[in-house]
């Protein structure tokens, strides 16, 4: 009992970031529905958000000196999330036209964290996590074949998992660097990482496209919204998660990612589903969950 009471803060901070990362979505969206260039609202979240982890950490003393020899591990971790999860993600969406679809697929990170875990890490899988990664699968196809998907889409898939492949990899490296450092300076350091990793693809391919409308209340609530609350907050509160509850069991709450942006979509009147689609995205999202359970039959 009282250790489920100690595991209580981790996993208000992991439902929290969820929930949060599920609107992360819809904001997004909204930028790109106002015609926002990518690189310039992603440079401009990365900038706020390393500049408020920075005062933050500064402030309240808990941001630690990190060590030559973890540079390469904090260069590494910021390469992987944010430059490669955020690109992959932001261009996903914006070929895709669909929060729903790319938080669907944003929602198998859990299924390659635990694939590389075992891979790389020897965990062990069980009948019941196969049976949950086919489902899964099974959903997730289900969910996007649906007769009416263009050609491009199939590129805005692919980007999107690219973004899983950069969180898989993040993930891997947090866990790492959790038993050293703590999570405010790994927050810190990955968007402080990041903003100078897409300060080049700003200046290539962003500045020419400035506007100065991209500084009105629009687009700054969402840019501030993404970098304060879907930045700062959620992803002190991941690596936090990640530091107690561990890699695989924190990567379980992704998978209602999906339902938490469907939900945000269909009220805000940006989502509409058919039957088949919101039968294929309970599959999916069961499918994740299962995989993840630790209490199982066989191993294999």
């Amino acid at each position: 009992m009282n250790r489920a009471k100690s595991k209580l803060p981790l996993y208000i901070s992991i439902i929290t970031a969820t929930i949060l990362w599920g609107f992360s979505f819809i904001w997004t969206n909204d930028l790109i529905a106002m015609g926002v260039p990518i690189f310039i609202f992603i440079f401009m979240r990365m900038l706020l958000s390393g500049v408020i982890m920075l005062l933050f950490s500064t402030i309240t003393r808990t941001l630690q000196k990190v060590a030559r020899k973890d540079m390469k591990w904090m260069f590494l971790l910021a390469f992987f999330e944010p430059f490669i999860y955020f690109i992959g993600e932001s261009y996903g969406l914006k070929i895709t036209g669909s929060a729903t679809l790319s938080a669907v697929i944003i929602a198998t990170i859990p299924i390659f964290t635990m694939i590389m875990g075992r891979l790389l890490f020897n965990e062990s899988l069980s009948r019941l996590n196969v049976a949950g990664i086919i489902a899964a699968v099974l959903g997730i196809v289900l969910f996007v074949w649906n007769g009416t998907i263009s050609s491009e889409n199939y590129y805005g898939i692919l980007f999107l998992f690219l973004a899983v492949a950069g969180a898989v990899g993040y993930s891997s490296i947090c866990k790492r660097l959790t038993s050293t450092y703590n999570a405010i300076t790994i927050t810190t350091w990955q968007f402080l990482v990041g903003a100078i990793l897409f300060f080049i693809p700003f200046m290539i391919w962003g500045l020419p496209q400035w506007r100065p409308e991209y500084l009105s209340f629009d687009v700054l609530k969402s840019v501030i919204a993404l970098a304060v609350l879907c930045s700062s907050l959620s992803f002190v509160l991941y690596t936090k998660a990640i530091e107690g509850l561990g890699m695989t069991r924190a990567s379980i709450f992704s998978a209602m990612i999906p339902a938490v942006s469907a939900v945000v979509a269909y009220f805000m009147g940006q989502e509409s589903f058919t039957t088949m689609q919101i039968f294929a995205l309970a599959i999916a999202i069961s499918g994740v969950v299962l995989s993840q359970l630790r209490k199982s039959l066989k191993t294999v």
